[in-house]
């Protein structure tokens, strides 16, 4: 994500401009010091402080290992990084960065989190109820993503919600536990155990306004729907 993806300054849809532009099959290399693991059928098969990351316009963020440190994987040549070779995710059954589990792809360090306390108004209705009425919500900001909403469960009406097995992974905020009303599936989330920098949203509840009725008072915008 950030720099490559979502609307990133390298992603397909940029919230700002380069000027001049920039190439389109611009790509761009940086060494990346911290400690990465990965584990195959319980031994590890790359153990490296070496890794690159590799930001490539309209492709998920990867590293790239030394050549000479990775052997008996599959393995692809990086043309802007001579000597070091690309490691598909899926070719090995876990990976780790600084002791933190990884899922998907790795993190991004331009990518940053801040949890605001804010009185932004939070209105949420669904089949006719309303699920939360508030202006005592957090604020969240993330790179290259819109901001959110998001409330304290003791502000909403939650005798109305039902966990669904909806859940989704984010290497920024964890894993996300999904929630349901009625025949409305998925209606909102909340992460249970988010990593440090999540902490301030940790049990608290953002919605979904594709599935609800919901009026957020956000920046650049009025009290409305999103």
């Amino acid at each position: 994500m950030s720099l490559v993806a979502g609307r990133g300054p390298l992603g397909a849809d940029p919230s700002g401009w380069f000027f001049p532009t920039l190439p389109d099959d611009l790509v761009f290399v940086e060494p990346h010091p911290r400690r990465v693991q990965a584990v195959r059928d319980g031994d590890t098969v790359i153990d490296t402080e070496r890794a690159l990351l590799v930001h490539r316009r309209n492709h998920p963020l990867r590293y790239a290992f030394p050549a000479d440190e990775v052997t008996g994987l599959p393995s692809e040549p990086v043309a802007e990084a001579p000597g070091f070779v690309h490691v598909p995710w899926d070719a090995v059954d876990s990976w780790t960065e600084e002791g933190r589990t990884l899922v998907h792809y790795p993190p991004n360090p331009y990518h940053r989190v801040d949890c605001r306390p804010t009185t932004r108004r939070l209105r949420v209705e669904v089949d006719g109820k309303t699920l939360v009425d508030t202006d005592a919500t957090t604020i969240l900001f993330e790179t290259s993503v819109e901001p959110r909403l998001y409330v304290d469960p003791a502000l909403v009406r939650t005798e109305l919600l039902l966990q669904s097995n909806t859940s989704t992974y984010c290497n920024y905020k964890g894993w996300a536990t999904y929630w349901s009303v009625a025949d409305v599936e998925d209606v909102g989330w909340s992460y249970l155990d988010p990593p440090a920098e999540s902490q301030p949203i940790k049990g608290f509840i953002s919605f979904d306004a594709s599935r609800v009725t919901v009026f957020a008072e956000l920046p650049g915008h009025a009290l409305g729907g999103e």
